[in-house]
């Protein structure tokens, strides 16, 4: 019996690992799609200065 026990408690602690490891991969994931996010938005924001610019350019 002490040897169920034993293996039990090893069991438990490989799943512990385990997640604990997925976890970080899903906050890593979730930091890169902001990332990701951060980029367009600069990006957009890129493309609206340039074309209120010329805009102007053709008011001038």
């Amino acid at each position: 019996m002490a040897q169920l026990g034993e293996r039990v408690a090893g069991i438990e602690g490989i799943l512990s690992q385990i997640s604990e490891r997925l976890s970080h991969i899903e906050i890593r994931l979730m930091d890169f799609e902001r990332n990701k996010a951060d980029k367009w938005e600069i990006r957009l924001w890129f493309l609206l200065i340039v074309l209120l610019m010329t805009v102007y350019q053709f008011l001038d």
